[in-house]
């Protein structure tokens, strides 16, 4: 990153906060950083972690893609969702009036709570006033923001799939290499963290309701189509430049991507044998043989 990317990004961060309405040392505690790192991060003395921008991302419900490039769906290293609603930053007036802010605010920590149940408890588990007590609100609240539990469901996948790419935005971005970031997607897919294991209970949940459910179907191959493409553009590079071997990238990417689909359901069930470190020693030797072709 030159250092005039890392000045736009440190702008970017600081109007994020801005638009919060929190104060900096508010925004740090929710940030799980000491708010002398945020300072100097926002200064231009330290540069924000891969993390740190996905959290800023996460907190504000901006993208990384817009904290980095500027715009949410800047061509780069991840494709960015194709549903305009599963982003949906902050306007910037909402800073100038903080009754606007803290709704906001509080709409995302919905959204927060709702995923975090859901992926822990199931959906079908999971009921409003749960959702309300684990916000500190009330169940008008968050009927008001979202009027049925399919709506909290719906929203959960758009959280899975923006927090997916902000992911894969701050990690990727400085990758040139298309192997290395085609490893380094595996391995932000590998449910070996508390978080991703969350994620992978959504994902899991939503696959089941777009199995059982029509209406679900369309929103579903949405946001898989994004991760597609990801894999896709990774191969199209590494081909085009040589680093891999001449092969089909649409099939090598229906392939792949369900391999990492039927590997994380095995881990995810617990079936015998399959760890995460079999995953990824598992990828990595398909990837080795059929895309490097070694």
């Amino acid at each position: 990153m030159t250092d005039n990317v890392a000045d736009d990004v440190r702008g970017r961060a600081r109007e994020a906060i801005r638009r919060s309405g929190l104060s900096q040392r508010e925004f740090a505690t929710r940030l799980g950083i000491d708010p002398s790192k945020l300072s100097k991060s926002l200064t231009g003395t330290r540069r924000f972690t891969a993390l740190e921008l996905a959290g800023i991302a996460d907190e504000t419900g901006v993208t990384v893609n817009w904290l980095i490039n500027g715009e949410d769906d800047a061509e780069t290293v991840s494709a960015a969702p194709r549903d305009s609603s599963a982003v949906r930053p902050p306007p910037a007036r909402l800073a100038d009036h903080p009754k606007a802010a803290r709704e906001h605010n509080r709409r995302l920590q919905i959204i927060e709570a709702a995923w975090t149940l859901i992926a822990e408890r199931g959906y079908h588990s999971v009921r409003v006033a749960q959702v309300a007590q684990a916000c500190g609100t009330s169940t008008a609240t968050v009927h008001y923001h979202f009027p049925t539990l399919n709506d909290l469901l719906v929203e959960a996948l758009r959280h899975s799939v923006k927090q997916a790419f902000d992911r894969q935005v701050a990690e990727l971005h400085t990758l040139a290499d298309p192997y290395e970031r085609l490893l380094r997607l595996v391995e932000l897919q590998l449910p070996g963290s508390d978080r991703l294991r969350l994620e992978w209970s959504v994902w899991l949940q939503v696959w089941t309701a777009a199995a059982l459910d029509p209406g679900m179907r369309d929103l579903h191959a949405d946001s898989y189509r994004r991760w597609h493409e990801t894999i896709a553009r990774t191969l199209h590079e590494g081909s085009r430049s040589g680093v891999f071997r001449d092969l089909d990238v649409e099939e090598t990417t229906r392939r792949l991507t369900a391999l990492i689909d039927g590997l994380g359901i095995q881990v995810m069930t617990g079936m015998p044998g399959r760890t995460v470190g079999h995953m990824r020693d598992t990828l990595r030797s398909v990837i080795d043989r059929d895309v490097l072709g070694r």
